[in-house]
């Protein structure tokens, strides 16, 4: 019995072969997606599940409250972990990372043999030596348990490891490091990890030990400071069994009497919390931390958006299964005739569709092999799908392929094997006015999805576009960002300088200690005269020589800027921008120019005379608001980490080789780096645009498979109506007035899809655009252009069918009348 209905289900898939296609390509790209998206859900879910002592990790976040308000951020004081585990009998371990600020590459090189050689690693952290004792790292030199133990250590991964050392050994090799942060050393290599194909939100390349560079003096004088300096991920492995939330609750009484006074005189408080380690990168939304974190919101869309799809394919099978019921009538009334049961033809039909899901699962399984690496470059992953790794995987998009077979299937099964055989042989069978209903009622919700896409897409991009168009309050063009990743390269800025200000192709040139759009974690608690450290605003500040902010062309508005002609500049004089003026307190910008702010430290206080404001600009990217910022001029390069060059309208190519052979001259034992202003800024927006560049992609699909399920009820419509166009044309009705006719039922439903969609995707998308501080209006033209999309879509897909009717010759449609 099985044998057969294969047979019959293969017949019927030859027989309309049109349909069957539609029906099998639908399943295939939503099974294909679900997959996609799936393992990318899976990914997201996983990590630093792998860690052995999972259970047991937590990272120590803090929540700042300064004036009644709070903010939640992942770092800590150098020596809160350490004063909490002498404390704490609960506390096992502990081991703190720090980051490598604004660099983005750090400057490694190896004297072999005599000759030097330079490399460019990226990912780098400062590690405590008890790191690799809590985390899991598979080592393949070296031993974790003391890799970081002894000062100017350093850990590799193995790709790192065997660029500067080839196929030779790493262990016991010394190399020379330069940072920005952590100073010009040499480094013991004493271990090479392969990093685990489990994600992890600590993604380094390699592990600096946090003794032995200039991160250490810095520590040493704060280490009794649990009240400032929050610039350390501090981590906690507690005793099995400990109760997180128990010890949670100790905190409080900690912080009193470790850190009460501090915290008093500096004018904020903070409460510590913790943090399970897996479930930092997906449910906390702390910003700044070791790498970005996600959000469970961005996955739901994500298999929303997977889901939907999957949908559109079941709707095309149930609707183009129930539209061509009449072609399997005689079937269904000869079978009951000779004794066939319901539930045998409801198990035939469901059947038949879990087959064809089957045959789609097969193509699905191709497809994501096909598709995968560009769905990886999209959304910046290393996903795979193997049948040796992902042998539950597989089982589970089996699982799945049936279940979509048993939905697809399920209507058209219960709704052809209720056919009267009586009716159906005598060939009195029409559709009923239910199933018509039903299908409307489909194809509207196929279209509803189709058009919430389009409309999401839509603003998702004119919101990417208004980002990458807005006014910063800077110029952002043609300014080229050199990193200085060495000593040697802040000593020859001057020289540097001002050779390049001598090519007529070069505005201007400038240095600081940040740039717009990179994390910048330098701060102070500002008050005006009269008022005290209570009082204060947190102000992020930047150190500049005299020629950044022309640079830039960062506008004064009252005051003046700093300049070669005021080098007294330097003796506790600034410069702040009018979010600072406004929440300090002046009554306005000229008003402070001249006056005093103040901030105080370890019980002294310094004051700063305000020698000029600047209008607002956006140090961070657009989804923060713009907040005090202030400026400090320093005639020390050792404090400059970036030259910024403005180079005039032209051969961009030939002022970056001018730069290069300049800075070789200078500096020929480090290679030249640079990088564009602007493109550094929009790096801020790499998850906005891989959410555009995913719901793009996916509504390209969604759309897809719609418009092939329209084409085959609009194909099967005017085989249905083909005798009625045939009367139509001999009583002179025109091609135009057939296709309009043929045209308006299908119509009528992707506009009321748009109605029903329009109020949907607004909401969502109003949800979305309030993570973004400035962003677009969502305006009428928005819903115009995707109506006006999604009408012109459907009418190009009906109207091949449409007019292929119109124009077939009459006589040959009536002949058998």
């Amino acid at each position: 019995m099985i044998k057969s209905y294969f047979k019959v289900a293969w017949r019927n898939m030859m027989k309309n072969k049109t349909f069957s296609f539609i029906n099998i390509f639908g399943l295939s790209v939503g099974l294909a997606c679900c997959m996609m998206i799936g393992l990318y859900i899976v990914n997201e879910l996983s990590y630093d599940k792998h860690q052995e002592n999972a259970k047991e990790l937590y990272q120590l976040g803090t929540t700042f409250i300064l004036q009644g308000e709070e903010k939640s951020l992942p770092n800590t004081p150098a020596g809160m972990g350490e004063t909490m585990k002498h404390v704490f009998p609960e506390i096992k371990e502990s081991t703190r990372l720090a980051r490598l600020f604004s660099e983005d590459k750090t400057l490694f090189q190896y004297n072999e043999r005599g000759n030097m050689k330079s490399f460019y690693q990226t990912k780098g952290l400062l590690a405590d030596s008890t790191f690799f004792r809590m985390f899991t790292y598979q080592f393949l030199e070296g031993n974790p348990n003391t890799a970081l133990s002894k000062p100017n250590s350093v850990v590799l991964s193995e790709e790192i490891a065997r660029q500067v050392f080839g196929n030779e050994d790493a262990l016991n090799r010394v190399i020379h490091i330069s940072s920005s942060t952590n100073g010009d050393n040499d480094f013991l290599v004493t271990g090479v990890f392969r990093p685990s194909e489990n994600p992890s939100h600590i993604d380094a390349r390699f592990f600096m030990s946090m003794m032995g560079g200039a991160v250490e003096g810095y520590i040493k004088q704060q280490q009794n400071d649990l009240a400032t300096n929050n610039m350390y991920y501090t981590y906690l492995q507690l005793k099995k069994g400990t109760d997180p939330q128990r010890l949670e609750a100790k905190f409080p009484a900690f912080i009193d009497k470790y850190a009460g006074k501090s915290l008093k005189d500096m004018g904020f408080g903070k409460k510590q919390f913790l943090v399970p380690v897996p479930a930092i990168h997906l449910y906390t939304k702390l910003s700044e931390n070791v790498t970005p974190v996600s959000s469970p919101t961005y996955l739901f869309i994500l298999g929303s958006i997977a889901v939907f799809i999957l949908l559109i394919a079941c709707i095309n099978f149930m609707n183009l299964s129930t539209a061509r019921s009449s072609k399997r009538s005689a079937e269904v009334g000869i079978r009951k005739v000779l004794g066939a049961e319901k539930k045998s033809l409801i198990s035939q039909f469901i059947g038949e569709s879990i087959f064809m899901s089957l045959i789609a699962f097969l193509f699905a399984i191709a497809l994501v092999k096909m598709l995968l690496p560009a769905f990886n470059a999209v959304a910046s992953k290393q996903l795979e799908l193997s049948f040796l790794k992902n042998v539950p995987a597989i089982l589970a998009f089996l699982v799945l392929s049936i279940i979509t077979g048993l939905i697809a299937g399920s209507y058209p099964a219960f709704f052809l094997s209720a056919f009267r055989p009586i009716q159906v042989l005598k060939g009195r069978f029409s559709n009923s006015l239910g199933a018509l209903s039903l299908r409307k009622g489909l194809v509207i919700f196929q279209f509803i999805i189709s058009v919430t896409l389009i409309i999401a897409s839509v603003i998702i991009t004119s919101q990417m576009s208004y980002m990458r168009a807005a006014d910063l309050g800077f110029d952002k063009d043609r300014q080229i960002v050199i990193p200085f990743h060495s000593q040697t390269a802040r000593n020859i800025y001057t020289t540097f300088r001002d050779h390049l200000n001598n090519n007529p192709a070069i505005e201007s040139i400038g240095a600081s200690l940040y740039y717009p759009g990179i994390y910048n974690p330098s701060d102070n608690l500002f008050y005006r005269q009269g008022q005290s450290m209570q009082d204060g605003k947190r102000t992020r500040m930047n150190y500049v020589d005299p020629y950044f902010l022309q640079t830039l062309n960062i506008k004064p508005v009252a005051g003046r800027l700093f300049s070669p002609q005021f080098p007294a500049d330097t003796d506790f004089r600034m410069i702040l921008n009018e979010s600072a003026i406004k929440e300090i307190g002046f009554p306005s910008a000229q008003a402070s120019i001249g006056q005093k702010v103040f901030f105080d430290f370890h019980g002294k206080n310094y004051g700063f005379e305000i020698v000029g404001v600047v209008k607002d600009f956006h140090y961070e990217d657009l989804h923060l608001p713009i907040t005090p910022y202030g400026f400090h001029l320093t005639a020390q390069n050792d404090q400059f980490n970036f030259a910024i060059v403005h180079a005039k309208t032209g051969d961009i190519g030939q002022v970056l080789s001018t730069i290069k052979d300049e800075w070789q001259k200078l500096n020929p034992g480090e290679p030249f780096e640079y990088s564009f202003l602007d493109q550094d800024f929009q790096k801020n927006y790499e998850a906005e645009n891989r959410l555009s560049a995913i719901v793009k992609y996916f509504t390209g699909i969604a759309i897809l498979i719609s418009c092939l399920g329209l084409f085959g009820l609009a194909a099967f419509s005017a085989e249905q109506r083909i005798k009625e166009i045939g009367v139509r044309k001999v009583l002179g009705a025109s091609v135009p007035s057939i296709v309009a006719l043929l045209s308006a039922d299908f119509l009528k439903l992707v506009g009321v899809a748009i109605l029903v969609a329009s109020p949907i995707a607004w909401w969502v998308m109003h949800k979305w655009l309030q993570e973004f501080a400035y962003r677009i209006q969502i305006g009428w033209i928005v819903f115009a252009i995707t109506a006006a999309i999604a009408l012109v879509i459907a009418l190009v897909t009906i109207s091949f069918q449409a007019i292929r009717a119109a124009t077939s010759n009459p006589v040959k449609s009536l002949r058998t009348e």
